[in-house]
């Protein structure tokens, strides 16, 4: 070990007194988790709104309790949370992003107990929200909350913003930002709402993909046909609707959208060669997901692809008859849901504008097509040589025992790519899940170990960032 590596890893050792209160509150960290986890905030399901709103309050007033400065923010939506440590002049200052909304549990039959109801089975807490993000926010809330309560000053000012909309694009986070701009100001934004690069191999992340969702509606006829009646004389809905989405994908798996790759940033042979060494297994990465065998994009390893490359994604068809037995019926109508995950350099709005001209280019005579953007945002690229990703580094292979990795992620938390255009600040992506934690699927899980893990790594980095 260097020098100067020496120092920083005496630098971020804990305060005894700190150190007593995590080591004693394990128990009582669990139990909050479960507590939090049984809140079925939903917010993308108008019904759980009630739900969604006691969450929030639920988080409040732990913060308020562990004495925090507080504020719950109304939106047109749902609140957000905004709490802080008091300054220490001449520190850096820190700002913890994290959400308190979840994904939807469907399909409920999949899930092996209630996703509500949260079980621990196998050292491995089962509810949805446990890993997206409820458990790995609460590692920091856990870690400074913890802190205060030793009695000890932290080294350095700590805030967060914590809100109840990123499943659903943080449509109202984006337009408050600006505004909260000088209340948010800080050094560096730490994230945990990611994941480790595999099991006993924790990592820094340093880039997440960017994200364009689109509903696309095809009409032919005025209402629904007698297919031996009119198949083979009038257009098919649904046969144009798979024409449609086919045509924008080759057998290569590359996107065949004209213009798609033009401002597609290639990937530094310095991050190619890095992840070459993590010595990915193909393999093993398909059975952990129940995949035969893997598919992408000509000419790229996994991780490439999945990390720092675009892919489209087909989420969702509709069309025709969809109950019991058959229904020889031609469609009037049909739909899909579709998502793009984009690189840097790449602009949601003007990928729409491709997409549109694709579509004119390739609809089948008879076919009336309507395209509905939805919520996008672009890429994050952070610097993993700065002294934060360094104090990081440090911090976790405290608590993990090995030191991190750095890599990118394939999944999207479009407010990121915001924080550092509104705040000029940098981003810290602190994964304590693992890959196969089912977020956004039934059966979410988080590992009650690397939960415990997080709440250390989370304490030693807030002494390695002011002693950056």
């Amino acid at each position: 070990m260097s020098q100067s590596e020496q120092s920083s890893s005496s630098a971020s050792q804990l305060p005894a007194e700190v150190q007593s209160r995590l080591d004693d509150g394990k128990q009582r960290h669990e139990a909050e988790l479960i507590e939090w986890l049984k809140i079925p905030s939903i917010s993308s399901d108008s019904s759980r709104r009630d739900d969604v709103h006691q969450a929030a309050n639920w988080l409040l007033e732990k913060m308020n309790a562990a004495g925090l400065q507080t504020e719950s923010i109304s939106t047109n939506g749902f609140p957000l949370l905004v709490a802080s440590t008091p300054p220490v002049p001449g520190a850096p200052v820190a700002l913890v992003y994290g959400h308190y909304d979840v994904q939807p549990p469907e399909p409920l039959e999949l899930w092996t107990s209630p996703p509500f109801e949260p079980v621990v089975r196998d050292g491995k807490v089962f509810a949805r929200g446990a890993t997206d993000d409820k458990g790995q926010v609460l590692t920091h809330i856990h870690s400074v909350c913890d802190w205060l309560a030793s009695g000890q000053p932290l080294p350095l000012q700590i805030k967060f913003l914590i809100e109840g909309e990123e499943e659903v694009g943080s449509q109202n986070l984006d337009d408050w930002l600006p505004e909260l701009a000088e209340k948010l100001a800080c050094d560096v934004v730490v994230v945990s709402d990611s994941s480790q690069y595999a099991p006993g191999r924790p990592a820094v992340t340093c880039g997440l993909r960017g994200i364009a969702t689109y509903e696309l509606f095809v009409d032919g006829p005025s209402h629904d046909l007698h297919s031996g009646s009119f198949g083979g004389a009038v257009a098919n809905p649904a046969m144009a609707l798979c024409q449609l989405l086919a045509s924008m994908k080759d057998a290569d798996g590359k996107i065949a959208i004209d213009g798609l790759y033009d401002d597609v940033a290639p990937i530094p042979d310095i991050e190619r060669n890095a992840w070459k060494q993590l010595g990915a297994d193909d393999e093993k990465f398909a059975s952990s997901v129940g995949a035969s065998e893997l598919h992408g994009e000509a000419g790229y390893t996994t991780d490439e692809r999945r990390w720092a490359r675009p892919s489209l994604d087909i989420n969702g068809l509709t069309s025709g008859h969809q109950g019991e037995g058959v229904k020889t019926v031609l469609p009037a109508k049909a739909s899909a849901k579709f998502s793009f995950r984009l690189v840097p350099n790449q602009d949601p709005k003007r990928l729409t504008g491709l997409i549109e001209s694709h579509l004119e280019r390739h609809c089948p005579p008879g076919i009336r097509w309507t395209l509905k953007p939805d919520h996008g945002a672009g890429a994050m690229l952070a610097d993993a040589n700065s002294r934060y990703a360094k104090a990081a580094s440090v911090a976790i292979e405290q608590a993990f025992g090995t030191p991190p990795v750095m890599i990118r992620e394939g999944g999207s938390i479009p407010i990121l790519a915001r924080f550092q255009e509104v705040l000029d600040c940098d981003c810290l992506l602190l994964g304590w899940g693992q890959n196969d934690d089912a977020a956004h699927s039934p059966n979410e899980k988080f590992s009650l170990e690397d939960f415990h893990r997080g709440i250390q790594a989370s304490a030693s980095l807030w002494q390695a960032i002011a002693s950056a």
